[in-house]
């Protein structure tokens, strides 16, 4: 046994020309063109988004930091925020 629901559904006017358009083009009910679409809609497995491609720099040869002691990489970054915000390196 199948069950109907019955709901009301807000389309824009357009929209829904091109939808009684294509039920008469097809000599379908509107309802029946209607859950068609729906269920494809359902069906269809989302495609991936492309992610996009991240920035690259070109940092140098030998490294100004070793990245895996922290402190050294906090203590570099806040002297290089420190001369971009006030314009001078802080002493250690």
């Amino acid at each position: 046994m199948v069950f109907r629901m019955k709901t009301t559904l807000i389309i824009p006017d357009p929209l829904f020309r091109d939808l009684k358009r294509r039920a008469v083009e097809r000599n379908e009910t509107l309802s029946g063109l209607v859950t068609e679409f729906l269920r494809q809609g359902l069906q269809e497995k989302p495609k991936p988004k492309r992610l996009l491609p991240l920035p690259s720099f070109k940092m140098g040869w030998p490294p100004k930091v070793n990245l895996n002691d922290r402190k050294t990489l906090y203590d570099f970054l806040e002297a290089e925020r420190d001369e971009r915000l006030y314009g001078a390196r802080r002493k250690a």
